[in-house]
């Protein structure tokens, strides 16, 4: 029986640490990274119209806002909530100004300590961004 135990044992340690140094490779026999894709990338692209409201972004990575008023409000969900979330914005509209929120968090310009509740955007300013989560704030990137 004790045997049996050990290698049961063995068994399990083994596969603890097989899984925790595993890498998954799309494409590849040899992935170097966590995940590594050897091919092309697609992700999930939406389009929301701007309303009287704040309108919530809640899904997608690239997502096309298209404000109908100047300074409609697209929130994003809270920095908290979703730390490591990546978003790619663009404001589609040619003449009306988008203004980027967010639920929880401040948004900070890259290489900036200098952070604000929302950022606008329109042709020449930030028309089109990459936010990402710290677990805290958003990072915008232009």
């Amino acid at each position: 029986m004790n045997l049996l135990k050990q290698f049961v044992l063995l068994l399990f340690f083994g596969c603890f640490f097989q899984s925790g140094f595993s890498q998954v490779g799309i494409n590849t026999t040899s992935p170097l990274s966590t995940l590594d894709i050897n091919g092309n990338l697609s992700i999930k692209t939406i389009s929301l119209t701007g309303s009287s409201s704040a309108t919530l972004i809640s899904d997608g990575v690239y997502i096309s806002v298209n404000p109908q008023a100047t300074n409609q409000e697209f929130q994003l969900p809270s920095a908290v909530t979703y730390p490591g979330r990546v978003y790619i914005i663009r404001n589609i509209n040619n003449s009306v100004t988008a203004m980027l929120t967010s639920a929880g968090g401040m948004l900070f310009p890259k290489n900036s300590t200098s952070g604000s509740n929302q950022i606008y955007m329109y042709e020449n300013n930030s028309r089109s961004v990459i936010v990402v989560s710290d677990g805290f704030n958003w990072t915008y990137f232009n």
